[in-house]
Formats: structure tokens, C-alpha cells, sequence
């Protein structure tokens, strides 16, 4: 009878010490460091910590300095582009610092770009990739080689998406003979007039 009791006794003491590891996990390290260091101490395989925010920062403002330095040299006629906050390192205007809530990011991917570009949709007709906030489809978030911050020459953007055969495709051909680009007869985000025609 001894040894049974001694068996609950052990079982007994092995879930509460369960259980307080447990709590202990979920709610008593909000510091992420002190987090890493109790799992990494009762768990093998915890991947190791991110490093700061800070830390980050410098090191893309250091892999991109070079980069920073031929944008601001550059001669006026040039086709690259930057996205003024990166420039001003204002990585707070659209990262956040709880990386684990909408990918770093203020606010929801596809509402990013609106939080400061508000008011450049304008008519009924609305480009799919700008009616549903997917600017990354033709942009870039921090910089260009490209105007706008493009990820590639207007004159060959468009034809990432469509491949579809054009109305009026003798009228498109003669265009491209002539290095018009699809921008200088369509708006690439919004318009009144059908097929988004300026």
C-alpha cells in the first residue's frame, strides 16, 4: 500500500511541476530574451533569439549605404528611385516592432501603402492589383532601379500580368514599334473610362 501512495505522491508532484512550467511559459516571461533563455534551458532546438530592431536596422542601412550614396550622386536624367522614408531611415512610418503581428508591418500588408498614399484613386475603374492592396505587384518598398519605384521598366511592366490578347492589338503593336509605353494611354491605378484610358 506504501508504494502506491509513494506512485500518486510522485505522479501528483510531476503534474504540478507540469502545470507551473506550463504557466510559468505562457504568461510569466513577456521579456523575449528571458522567453529564449527558459526554453532553450528546457527544450532543445529553440532557434535563437532575432536581434533587436535597432540591430537590424543598421545592418540594411550599412548593406544598402553604397547604394544610398550613388542615388544621392546620381545625375538628374537618372531612372532610379527611393521611397522617401527609407532614405530618412523612418523604418517606423511602416515597420513596427512586435515582429510577430501582420509580418512587422503598422498595419496589414495590403493597407500598408494607403496609411500615407491616400487620395491618387481616382474613378469607378480600379486596376485589381490597387483594389486589393497588392502594390508589391508592380513596386518596390524601399528602392529602384527603376522610376516609381517600379520593379521594372515601364515600358516592360505590364506584360508581367497580361499576356491576354489586347482589343485593338494592331493599334498596341504599333505602339510598341514606336516605344510608346502602356502608361502614356492608361493609368496604372484607377480611371473613369473603361481600361483605366487617360
Amino acid at each position: 500500500m506504501q508504494r502506491k501512495n509513494t506512485y500518486f505522491y510522485f505522479i501528483r508532484i510531476l503534474l504540478l511541476a507540469s502545470c507551473l512550467l506550463l504557466c510559468l511559459l505562457l504568461f510569466g516571461c513577456s521579456d523575449p530574451v528571458q522567453r529564449h533563455k527558459f526554453l532553450s534551458l528546457v527544450f532543445d532546438g529553440v532557434p535563437a533569439v532575432p536581434p533587436p530592431t535597432e540591430e537590424i536596422c543598421a545592418d540594411i542601412a550599412a548593406n544598402t549605404a553604397d547604394y544610398l550614396v550613388e542615388i544621392e550622386g546620381q545625375q538628374a536624367g537618372s531612372k532610379r528611385s527611393t521611397h522617401k522614408p527609407y532614405v530618412e531611415k523612418h523604418c517606423k512610418d511602416c515597420h513596427s516592432s512586435n515582429k510577430t503581428v501582420d509580418a512587422g508591418l503598422i498595419v496589414p500588408k495590403q493597407e500598408l501603402c494607403f496609411v500615407c498614399h491616400e487620395d491618387f484613386i481616382h474613378g469607378q475603374n480600379v486596376h485589381g492589383p490597387v483594389a486589393v492592396g497588392d502594390c508589391l505587384s508592380c513596386h518596390l518598398p524601399h528602392h529602384s532601379e527603376y522610376p516609381s519605384l517600379l520593379i521594372d521598366d515601364p515600358d516592360e511592366i505590364c506584360a508581367h500580368c497580361h499576356q491576354e490578347d489586347r482589343l485593338a492589338e494592331a493599334m498596341h503593336d504599333r505602339f510598341v514599334d514606336k516605344t510608346i509605353s502602356c502608361g502614356e494611354c492608361h493609368d496604372p491605378h484607377a480611371g473613369e473610362i473603361r481600361y483605366f484610358l487617360k
